[in-house]
């Protein structure tokens, strides 16, 4: 089964996702991430062209530790992301054209920043456009379908309340190292808000598992939208 998970920030997946995204790359998934921004604005020392640079290393780092097949890019700068903007429509499209995936994971849409919900509906309203032979007709052959969409939790886990959860117990190590990997978000944080992003990290996940009955847990929401809903269960 193929899968195609779509985070705003070069971090987001990671945070909300990366122990699901380990586990699936164990049981034989074929797995592939995409960041929608660069990251380019998380910092106020660092420049953007530099931090933009380094943010996309951080994600192909991590993505490496994951065993995902591949680490997309759409390289829109911070606070730039509009799910009407034609150029990332078109990339979002011949990157789903490209991985054809069997279900997507990406952001829900009550998340807590606008890019994050831009994203959601981004990824929403092309993966619908990619099935659509006359539009975008350079980047590929049209996606057979629409496929369900998993949203993933937010960041902290406010404001959502999971309809079902992945047991990340033997991943959540390799999740945190994940998380690791984006060092200028870190060390940020832990100098400029105080916060130890790892511990903050790990007890989120946690905090996940004591809902569900694990160690640690993640939690997904589904889109419920005409033809998007299945009987399969695709998260493992």
């Amino acid at each position: 089964m193929r899968v195609l998970a779509v985070g705003c920030h070069p971090d987001d997946l990671e945070l909300s996702c990366g122990g699901t995204l380990a586990r699936m790359v164990k049981e034989g998934y074929e797995v592939y991430t995409c960041h929608v921004c660069n990251g380019d604005m998380g910092h106020v020392v660092i420049m953007p062209k530099e931090l933009g640079e380094m943010r996309t290393k951080e994600a192909e780092n991590a993505g490496e530790i994951l065993g995902v097949k591949k680490v997309y890019n759409v390289n829109v700068g911070d606070c730039m992301i509009y799910a009407d903007d034609i150029n990332a429509r078109r990339e979002m499209v011949r990157i789903l054209r490209e991985v054809r995936p069997d279900f997507i994971i990406t952001h829900g849409p009550d998340d807590y920043m606008n890019d994050h919900l831009q994203v959601s509906q981004l990824v929403f309203e092309t993966s619908f456009t990619a099935t659509v032979g006359h539009m975008f007709p350079e980047t590929g052959e049209p996606m057979a379908g629409v496929v369900p969409i998993y949203y993933m939790d937010n960041l902290a886990g406010t404001n959502f309340v999971p309809e079902m959860y992945v047991d990340v117990t033997d991943y959540i190590e390799q999740k945190l190292s994940a998380v690791e990997c984006h060092e200028s978000q870190i060390v940020w944080m832990r100098d400029h808000d105080k916060i130890d992003f790892i511990e903050f990290v790990r007890s989120c996940t946690r905090a996940r598992g004591l809902q569900c009955g694990v160690m640690y847990a993640e939690g997904f929401k589904t889109c419920k939208a005409h033809l998007r809903q299945t009987t399969i269960r695709h998260l493992p």
